[in-house]
């Protein structure tokens, strides 16, 4: 009868309200009376009740008022009671009227019990509901964790909203630095005070967590608050970003603690999604390297686009292995191929190509970690980064591939190190084979994208920060000054896939940089770790251990003889590299292909021959 597993609460709420309208109609018939009992019409009540009653029930039912809850109750309920009870007080007119009855009962009680039954049942709603959400009693009697929301915005009233109905947290006051806004009250909570109070209110009110939902706040806010939580000994926490809550994979109730990503401060990435379906959907893509952070990602970028099919191509049978796992679980739709295999092996990849005939072909395979490579792997370096890129890149264009995506490292810029310069040497590689075809039927186009590091990738210094915090400390850091230019890794796959899309304009070969934003201290982001993970600098040292082999103080973007022209995407620009001509690349293949092996300082000595800016021998602070 009332449509929902409810029934006991909606049958005591049906009758709830059937005794409220019977007391409007009381009351309404009372105030015509000046309630003076004694020439109050109680039979005219009376006469009416029989027809009142059931007229009203109806139209309870009809609009659903027992399909929710109470302590749910909102401003649609409140609308759909106003129209059930005008609907319901049209309807006991005519009725009134075909019984003769209208011109009997005094009109102002026909007006007036409508209003009298619209207050009773909203709000005993609403009553209800704030002593569902204990509003009626002291701090004290508050269960679960006390907190103090920054921000007054729509999404820290939003946070209020979601957490009002929360057994684990109460919301005890709310800080914002809009002077307009100081000392209201928003859904009941009051905005005690600017961010910079903080301290203050954490004491007076004895509060342990403190949430951020300011999702404008600057990245340098966000790191003072860290510290001010740190200090004081409370747990910071963030609501999801703007992105995760229009996609729809998070709401805002779902807080979560601070992550490095929230210190970077960056922008969140537009991309083309009208160019991007065109260029990815229902076709067939290769990913090489997918098991790494950076290609595993790229994959998960790439499905939101359908696909037609999705190949993940990848050495390390344990970390394939690991993504399958994760990709058949959470995309179960996507028709995807997760093959094992080595970009050296050209008939692993013939094989590859002929089965799977791929349109595009994002290369993000490559060995990356700078000291493991500068000695005792140098020349495998070169044979993975160089030669796998150039066979893969010949397997595309006898394959008629329509674009070949190189995955690059600021590293390549000015290298001083073996696997900076086998990338800038794979870069010079894929500009010379797009020249060696312009003038054949071939149709692959060839892009580069230039980024820094990623925080949390495989390679990258924070997993290393933070096993040595878990075991204790300290955090080793190579040099004071040492500085590096970070991104998260969703916003690098992002900007590969946009790279790849705008790749061609200008015929080719182009290498594309990220704007990278301004680069960061390498002691700051182990303190950042430190405080985040709940420590003070006290608790956990930071020590110094002097630059390793082929480590810089400061990464670049640009060489000394390159320049930038924008493009249409403000978190990409085009780097204005050297040519390398068709001449340079059979040089190259005829050199690469007639050696077996070499030894480290041989390795670096050809890489030298081939890529003008490396510097081996050269001073490690460029």
């Amino acid at each position: 009868m009332f449509g929902n597993k409810y029934g006991i609460r909606s049958v005591i709420a049906f009758s709830h309200d059937l005794v409220a309208v019977v007391l409007s109609w009381l009351l309404a018939f009372l105030f015509y009376a000046d309630f003076n009992i004694s020439v109050t019409p109680f039979v005219l009540l009376l006469d009416s009740m029989p027809w009142i009653l059931p007229t009203q029930a109806v139209i309870f039912l009809w609009l659903g008022l027992y399909r929710g809850l109470w302590r749910y109750a909102s401003l649609p309920d409140l609308k759909r009671i106003t129209v059930a009870v005008l609907l319901s007080g049209v309807l006991s007119t005519i009725v009134f009227w075909n019984l003769g009855l209208l011109g009997v009962i005094p009109y102002s009680i026909n007006v007036l019990a409508p209003i009298l039954l619209l207050l009773i049942m909203g709000g005993s709603r609403l009553i209800y509901r704030a002593w569902k959400e204990r509003r009626l009693y002291s701090l004290e009697n508050y269960e679960g964790k006390l907190v103090l929301i920054l921000g007054a915005g729509s999404t820290a009233v939003n946070l209020v909203k979601d957490l009002a109905s929360s057994r684990d947290w109460h919301v005890v006051g709310m800080l914002d630095d809009d002077p307009r806004k100081l000392g209201t009250r928003l859904r009941g909570v009051r905005v005690l005070g600017v961010i910079d109070d903080l301290p203050h209110w954490v004491h007076k009110l004895n509060v342990g967590h403190v949430i951020i939902a300011m999702p404008s706040l600057s990245h340098r806010v966000h790191r003072h608050v860290l510290e001010m939580c740190s200090e004081m000994g409370i747990k910071a926490m963030i609501v999801p970003s703007y992105q995760d809550l229009i996609s729809g994979k998070t709401t805002v109730s779902q807080i979560r603690e601070i992550q490095l990503d929230d210190l970077l401060g960056r922008a969140p990435v537009v991309l083309d999604d009208e160019g991007l379906h065109g260029f990815l959907t229902g076709k067939t893509i290769l990913v090489t390297g997918a098991g790494g952070s950076i290609g595993a990602e790229l994959c998960r970028q790439i499905i939101a686009f359908e696909p037609v099919h999705l190949v993940l191509f990848e050495l390390n049978e344990y970390a394939l292995y690991c993504v399958q796992e994760e990709f058949q679980e959470e995309f179960p739709d996507t028709s995807m191929s997760f093959v094992i295999g080595d970009i050296k092996d050209s008939a692993r990849l013939e094989q590859l190509f002929i089965q799977f005939s791929p349109s595009v072909v994002f290369h993000a395979a490559a060995y990356k970690h700078v000291p493991l490579m500068e000695n005792e792997n140098a020349w495998q370096a070169v044979l993975n980064n160089v030669m796998g890129t150039y066979v893969l890149a010949s397997t595309a264009i006898r394959h008629k591939v329509e674009k070949f995506v190189l995955v690059s490292t600021d590293k390549a810029v000015n290298p001083v190190n073996i696997m900076g310069a086998s990338k800038r040497l794979a870069e010079m590689v894929c500009q010379a084979m797009q020249q060696s075809i312009k003038n054949h039927e071939q149709i692959t186009c060839f892009v580069m994208v230039r980024f820094g590091n990623v925080l949390g990738s495989a390679g990258s210094v924070i997993p290393k920060f933070r096993k040595q915090i878990a075991s204790g400390g300290p955090i080793t850091v190579t040099h004071p000054e040492m500085t590096r230019y970070f991104m998260s890794i969703p916003e690098a796959a992002q900007l590969v896939l946009q790279a790849g899309l705008m790749g061609g304009s200008k015929g080719g070969g182009e290498i594309f940089v990220m704007d990278m934003g301004d680069p960061v201290k390498i002691t700051e982001l182990a303190s950042d770790l430190i405080r985040l993970s709940g420590l003070g600098e006290d608790d956990m040292r930071i020590i110094y251990t002097g630059l390793r082999p082929g480590e810089k103080l400061h990464e670049e973007l640009l060489s000394a003889n390159e320049n930038t022209v924008p493009t249409p995407h403000t978190k990409l620009s085009i780097a204005q590299a050297p040519e390398v001509n068709a001449q340079w690349l059979v040089a190259f293949v005829t050199r690469f292909e007639n050696i077996k092996t070499l030894g480290d300082e041989e390795a670096r000595k050809e890489l030298a021959r081939w890529v003008p800016e490396y510097s081996p021998n050269g001073e490690s602070v460029h």
